[in-house]
């Protein structure tokens, strides 16, 4: 079993940033892909990031490209989401997620283990 908790949520200003992270127990993310996610009130879960196990591939949805970037971190079993020039229309929960197969998806159907979330608010 695989324990994902999130952290780095928080209030920020439009332009601001943040960096979330994603901590691993239970067992090594060896192997695994991870994604980020994220919903806002009313809204489906929406896919946000995800990367390979190598950490050589990542892949972002276009809302966001070109301003947040995912990373990885083997040794400390961590998963990072650094967010820059942040919207109001990101403010949501962000989760982080683990396939086991090690398969780098958009569908949040496709993860197998997810984190509790952390909010996200971006003030206008």
């Amino acid at each position: 079993q695989v324990q994902l908790v999130e952290s780095g949520g928080g209030l920020v200003q439009a332009g601001g940033s943040l960096r979330l992270s994603c901590a691993a127990s239970g067992r090594t993310l060896s192997g695994y892909a991870m994604g980020w996610f994220r919903q806002a009130p009313g809204k489906e879960r929406e896919y946000v990031a995800a990367i390979s196990w190598s950490g050589g591939s990542t892949y972002y949805a276009d809302s966001v490209k070109g301003r947040f970037t995912i990373s990885r971190d083997k040794a400390k079993n961590t998963v990072y989401l650094q967010m820059n020039s942040l919207k109001p229309e990101d403010t949501a929960v962000y989760y982080c997620a683990a396939d086991a197969r090690g398969y780098v998806g958009r569908r949040y159907l496709e993860y197998d283990y997810w984190g509790q979330g952390t909010q996200v608010t971006v003030s206008s």
